[in-house]
């Protein structure tokens, strides 16, 4: 499982509480024996609580996203690094490599002469 599955599993999970706490809510104030005016202040009240829990999650949800994308941005630039300084060294090895292949090629006698 990726980060991101993991992320949008959990998002997906905090949307659920989030609507069965709205169906709670509504249902239970619903159905409580109290006046029209009375249900309402709470429905509006538990409607504000509930806003204010969503933002929260969604700000926490945003915090956990921001942290992976960094994480993962400093592995890439790790990872990157990392193949930038093994292909300098394969470069320069090869360039030796080169080097030295001319040099016994020029200290090497030409087909046919002798010596």
């Amino acid at each position: 499982m990726t980060q991101q599955d993991s992320g949008a599993e959990i998002g997906a999970f905090f949307a659920g509480v989030l609507i069965g706490a709205l169906v709670g809510a509504a249902s239970a104030l619903l159905v409580a024996p109290q006046s029209g005016e009375e249900t309402r202040k709470q429905i509006s009240r538990t409607s504000e609580e509930l806003r204010d829990r969503a933002q929260d999650i969604l700000e926490d949800a945003r915090e956990r996203a921001d942290a992976t994308i960094a994480d993962a941005r400093r592995r890439a630039e790790r990872i990157i690094e990392e193949a930038r300084e093994r292909a300098a060294e394969i470069a320069n090895e090869a360039r030796e490599r080169v080097e030295i292949a001319i040099e016994e090629a020029k200290d090497r006698p030409a087909a046919g002469t002798q010596s």
